[in-house]
C-alpha cells in the first residue's frame, strides 16, 4: 500500500448560489449537486488515479449516504478493508459557492467522531508507505482525534511516514492540541491561513516552527499565490497555474494528492510543490472535489 487515508467521510452537497450571503441576508440557489467527499477520502482518491494504491480508515452510517461514500471508494480503487459501517448517520458537508468559486462550509459529521484503536487493522494499516491524517468535527465526541494522535505515534515508530493536513478545524485547536500528531508528522500541509491559526506566525516563520517540532517537510497552500515548501535547508516559493475555476471545492485535497505523490515517488522537494499546483489546477476547473483529478497521463502531458 503506497498511502493511507484517515479522516471524515462525508457526502458533499454543493449548492451553487449567487453569493454566499452574510447574517440576515438571502441568496437565491442556482443549482445543486451531491458528490462524495471528505478531506482524506479525496486525497487518496486522487492518488489512486494517478496509479498508486491506496486504502482508507473510516467510518459511515449504515445508510444511503453510506452506500453512496463506499461505492465511491471501490470506484476510485480504493481500498475499504478499514471502513467501517455501524448505525447512524453518514456524514454531510453542505457547501454553498458562488460564482466566483469561493465557498462556506456546513457539516454533519455523523458517525464520523467514533473512531477507535479497536476499529482498525493495525496490521494492514502499517504495511502502507504513508498515512495522510485530515480533520475530524469533534462535535460529539474527540475520540477520532485521539485515535488520530495514538495512531501517528504507533506507526511512526514502525517507519510509517505521516503526513498531516490540519484544515479550518484542526488549526483552530492550535499548537499545543497538535503538537502529538505534529511531532510525529514527515510532513504537514496546511493552508496559509491554517499555519498562522496553529503558530500565531506567518506562514515562512510558522513553518520554521512546525520543523523545529519534529516535522521534517512543510509545505504550506496559499490559493492563487501557490505554495511555499520547506525542508529546514531548501525553501522554495512555486506560483500556482492560471486555470479557469469552476469550484474550488477539494483544491487543498487535490494539492495533497499531488504533493504526495512526488513523495512517494521520491521527487525533490520544489517538484513535489509543483506537482501540487497542478493537481490543484485540475481539480478546480470541474465542480466537486473528485470530477476533475487527473489520471497519470493527463498529469504527465500538462506537466511536460
Amino acid at each position: 500500500m503506497d498511502a493511507i487515508g484517515f479522516g471524515a467521510l462525508n457526502l458533499d452537497k454543493i449548492i451553487y448560489v449567487d453569493k454566499i450571503p452574510k447574517p440576515d441576508e438571502e441568496c437565491g440557489i442556482k443549482s445543486i449537486q451531491t458528490f462524495p467527499g471528505g478531506s482524506a477520502a479525496n486525497t487518496v482518491a486522487g492518488l489512486a488515479k494517478l496509479g498508486l494504491k491506496t486504502g482508507y480508515i473510516g467510518k459511515v452510517g449504515s445508510d444511503a449516504e453510506g452506500t453512496s461514500l463506499i461505492e465511491s471508494m471501490i470506484y476510485h480503487g480504493v481500498d475499504i478493508k478499514n471502513i467501517k459501517v455501524c448505525e447512524g448517520k453518514s456524514g454531510v458537508c453542505i457547501a454553498l459557492v458562488d460564482e466566483n468559486g469561493n465557498r462556506a462550509l456546513l457539516v454533519d459529521p455523523g458517525v464520523n467522531d467514533s473512531i477507535s484503536m479497536d476499529d482498525i487493522n493495525i496490521d494492514h494499516v502499517a504495511k502502507a508507505k504513508f498515512l495522510h491524517l485530515t480533520s475530524f468535527i469533534c462535535k460529539e465526541s474527540r475520540r477520532s482525534f485521539e485515535t488520530q494522535k495514538r495512531l501517528a505515534k504507533k506507526l511512526a515508530g514502525m517507519g510509517v511516514k505521516i503526513t498531516f493536513d490540519p484544515g479550518q478545524l484542526y488549526a483552530e485547536k492550535g499548537i499545543d492540541e497538535l503538537r502529538e500528531i505534529i511531532e510525529n508528522s514527515y510532513a504537514i500541509l496546511p493552508s496559509e491561513n491554517e499555519i498562522k491559526l496553529i503558530t500565531g506566525l506567518d506562514y515562512r516563520q510558522g513553518a520554521e516552527l512546525l520543523l523545529s517540532e519534529g516535522a521534517k517537510v512543510v509545505a504550506v497552500k496559499r490559493g492563487r499565490k501557490g505554495c511555499f515548501v520547506s525542508d529546514g535547508k531548501n525553501e522554495f516559493d512555486i506560483p500556482a497555474y492560471k486555470t479557469d475555476v469552476a469550484d474550488t471545492t477539494g483544491a487543498g485535497d487535490a494539492f495533497d494528492a499531488g504533493f504526495l505523490y512526488g513523495l512517494i515517488n521520491n521527487k525533490n522537494l520544489k517538484d513535489c510543490g509543483r506537482l501540487g499546483n497542478k493537481v490543484a489546477s485540475f481539480c478546480i476547473r470541474k465542480s466537486g472535489a473528485r470530477p476533475g483529478l487527473p489520471n497519470l497521463e493527463e498529469l504527465k502531458r500538462a506537466i511536460l
